[in-house]
């Protein structure tokens, strides 16, 4: 695969020597994370030098945000994972239960103020943005114009032809937020955003879809041409030649940030926070903007605008809407039982 800024094999080596050390007691380090395109990047571009540096094997173990959250809560006292990649909401809950240890050595002074958690027990390594995907293909086909806001969620002409994801996904939770915002309510009154979902946008659902593999079949297909999705899925999706674009709605896209923590267990290994640290390089920052639509997290990168057509960076980043995770994160298992009881019926 030919990339942009793609790292050499030599660099990238010299790169992950110099973060981290050759004497690595663990054989193996697990790092889970998403699955999908985001997979893919890191099993091709930083896990094969990463190895070969620290003399360590990378198991990869895929799943979405609330997938890892479970089996760390499933292996609490004999945690078999290393290295965490969740959504910053799933990330709050993993810190607040004390799943995650300090990451050694972070380099502060060069991320943004929203990278950072408290006691640098996580980080972020790479900003998205919550909004909505359209084919452009079938919209022109059809003389509609694009998408502008959340509200077009309702609108009737996309009767069973639109995606969302569940709440118990960051992107679906976003959506539900949104909504809520727009009609008065905020993250400590939801209930106009589960009352449009119920009434107005359950008519034109689908699915409510929480695998990115299953997105996109379902717009390859054509059975669908309309969701609410990421800037880093959306961007890995265009690139695959798919005609699909990204829309920051006019009431605001909503901020998720992509995390990374070392969980805390006993003999845990050094090399946990070194494969953080990589995550952070800005050859790599500018390597998931490229593949992944990431918006960097460094401050000394600037990201050239053939690579940020989606990505929030600039402007597009200082607008967005950042949601009140401490109260969310209180509320989410009732709201996603009630989601269960009254609109995913």
């Amino acid at each position: 695969m030919k990339h942009l800024g793609r790292l050499s094999a030599i660099s990238f080596l010299a790169l992950a020597l110099s973060s981290s050390p050759v004497t690595a007691q663990q054989k193996t380090l697990y790092v889970a994370g998403y699955g999908g395109s985001f997979e893919k990047t890191i099993r091709d571009e930083v896990i094969p030098p990463f190895e070969q540096a620290n003399g360590v094997k990378v198991e990869y173990v895929a799943g979405n945000s609330t997938d890892t959250l479970a089996k760390l809560q499933a292996q609490k006292g004999n945690q078999q994972i290393d290295v965490a990649i969740l959504d910053d909401g799933p990330m709050y809950q993993a810190i607040q239960l004390g799943f995650c240890d300090r990451i050694a050595g972070l380099p502060g002074g060069d991320l943004y103020d929203v990278a950072h958690f408290k006691d640098d027990r996580a980080v972020a390594i790479g900003l998205v943005a919550t909004g909505l995907m359209y084919n452009t293909k079938v919209f022109a086909e059809k003389g509609w114009a694009p998408p502008t806001s959340w509200n077009d969620l309702q609108d009737p002409k996309y009767r069973q032809q639109l995606v969302i994801p569940p709440i118990n996904n960051t992107y679906g939770l976003h959506a539900l937020l949104m909504l809520a915002k727009m009609n008065g309510g905020s993250e400590t009154n939801v209930d106009a955003g589960f009352n449009i979902f119920k009434n107005d946008i359950n008519p034109n659902v689908l699915a409510y879809e929480p695998s990115p593999g299953k997105m996109t079949e379902l717009f390859q297909s054509g059975q669908a041409v309309i969701a609410v999705w990421g800037t880093g899925r959306v961007q890995s999706f265009a690139n695959t030649g798919f005609p699909v674009d990204f829309v920051y709605p006019k009431e605001g896209a909503v901020t998720l940030l992509t995390t990374a923590c070392p969980i805390a267990k006993a003999g845990a290994s050094p090399l946990a926070s070194h494969f953080i640290k990589l995550l952070l390089d800005p050859k790599i920052q500018l390597l998931m903007l490229k593949d992944y639509g990431y918006g960097p997290v460094v401050k000394s990168i600037v990201a050239p605008p053939e690579l940020a057509k989606m990505a929030p960076v600039g402007a597009r980043a200082a607008a967005l809407y950042a949601p009140d995770w401490t109260v969310i994160n209180d509320k989410r298992e009732e709201w996603t039982k009630r989601w269960n009881r009254e609109v995913e019926r």
